[in-house]
């Protein structure tokens, strides 16, 4: 098995001659220093957050954990206060929408040489699932400068590889006639766009696409053995997120979970409680620090994603750390009474094996009564499927009293332009707080 090629990148950055991780936890330590000062003195935030905090005083990394966190309602509230760089040296900006008020949006500010990092981190990233010998289709957007599709493609281009930035999918037919004219070998996009691909045009699929990388979202289980079981793909996680620069981590051919972008950040995983850093194997909040940003550098910022780190070596032989699969969102859930949550990946895994279901919505309404719409191919389809939906919704929910789910269909020429065509994460949606 290929050793990850994230190490060799994280060699080559560092100057590091050692393979251990003691040497990299010293290289990262000096860099957090450093991050520490930059911040302080160029962004507003930071001079007042860590006003009294001394950068010599941080002798270890267990040290650093005394640091306050950043908390992305801080973002929300004026993100100019974290700009380091003056706003002529922007390249790029990145709203975030929120659910609470438009004044909570988050903007995320990028330098052409944030940008360049990200392009060189996702040169690496690419090449561990990629060759000259294919053809990348990338399903997300990209017509914008500095978005992630263009990153993408400049970043594959540097290794001789093809990439048709296509955006997010809203015309199945179309894509299918791309993969079929281009010679494409592989998809990167998101998760359930991707299922509702292979699923509308799985000929298409099955007799092209060799590999998959699924990001911008969590992963369920049940597309990942889908896309590998019925069409013989193998199937790449990535983890990232915008205020990252995109790029976090990114699985190996191991599989078994992602070699995180230790280059650029630094991560921990916290519970989500008390904020104390966990031991390798226990699950808990992503935080992160990053140690190159120029406009926008983040120290120790929480994500609200749930993971951890592996408390085993990743079978390609690498020092780095392996972070397990994301679980999803923190807030990705809902109370069923005192001490029970219901997950959105819960409901993944029930719904999405049913190979009728391009995409759904589930909603939570008052009396714990549940309303799950599906997207299926067609009415005949969705009669197919109901009844068995509602019986494993009902399994599922049998030890609260008074949950009772029902199933509403929108016929899929309805909803799925809406539905396929968006980057907005997904969630189950409490009606019950909203009225």
């Amino acid at each position: 098995m290929k050793l990850t090629p994230i190490e060799q990148w994280i060699m080559q950055k560092t100057g590091m001659k050692e393979r251990n991780r003691k040497a990299l936890y010293a290289w990262q330590l000096e860099k957090i220093k450093g991050t520490i000062a930059y911040a302080k003195e160029n962004s507003i935030f930071y001079g007042e957050k860590l006003e009294g905090v001394e950068e010599r005083s941080i002798y270890t990394l267990e040290s650093f954990q005394d640091i306050p966190f950043t908390f992305p309602r801080d973002i929300g509230r004026n993100p100019l206060d974290f700009l380091c760089v003056p706003q002529k040296k922007v390249a790029r900006i990145v709203t975030l929408r929120t659910s609470g008020t438009s004044g909570e949006d988050k903007r995320i500010f990028f330098t052409e040489e944030d940008l360049d990092l990200t392009v060189d981190f996702f040169k690496y990233g690419m090449s561990c699932l990629t060759d000259e010998r294919d053809k990348v289709l990338v399903l997300l957007p990209g017509s914008a400068y500095g978005s992630i599709g263009d990153l993408l493609k400049k970043a594959l281009a540097l290794s001789h590889i093809e990439c048709i930035v296509h955006g997010v999918l809203s015309d199945p037919e179309k894509a299918a006639r791309c993969i079929e004219e281009m010679g494409i070998t592989c998809i990167v996009g998101i998760p359930i766009q991707v299922l509702c691909l292979s699923r509308v045009k799985s000929g298409v699929f099955r007799n092209n696409i060799k590999k998959v990388l699924l990001s911008t979202d969590y992963v369920p289980d049940a597309i990942i053995n889908e896309l590998t079981q019925k069409f013989g793909c193998k199937v790449f996680n990535h983890y990232g997120m915008t205020e990252m620069g995109y790029g976090g981590g990114v699985e190996c051919e191991a599989l078994s979970g992602y070699h995180m972008r230790e280059g650029d950040i630094y991560f921990e995983i916290v519970d989500p409680d008390t904020g104390k850093v966990v031991e390798n194997g226990q699950y808990g909040e992503v935080v992160f620090t990053t140690l190159t940003r120029q406009a926008m550098p983040l120290i120790r910022y929480r994500t609200g994603d749930i993971a951890s780190f592996s408390a085993s070596d990743c079978a390609c032989g690498t020092f780095l750390n392996t972070m397990k699969k994301v679980l999803g969102r923190i807030e990705n859930r809902i109370p069923l009474g005192e001490n029970r949550f219901l997950h959105l990946r819960e409901l993944d895994e029930i719904i999405l094996p049913f190979e009728e279901i391009l995409d759904y919505k589930a909603y939570l309404k008052d009396g714990y009564k549940f309303v799950l719409e599906l997207t299926a191919e067609n009415d005949a389809a969705f009669d197919r499927v109901k009844g068995r939906v509602m019986r494993e919704m009902e399994d599922l929910l049998s030890n609260q009293p008074g949950c009772r789910p029902d199933v509403a269909v929108i016929p899929a020429a309805e909803c799925a332009p809406v539905i396929i065509n968006s980057m907005i994460k997904r969630k189950i949606i409490d009606c019950r707080k909203e009225r």
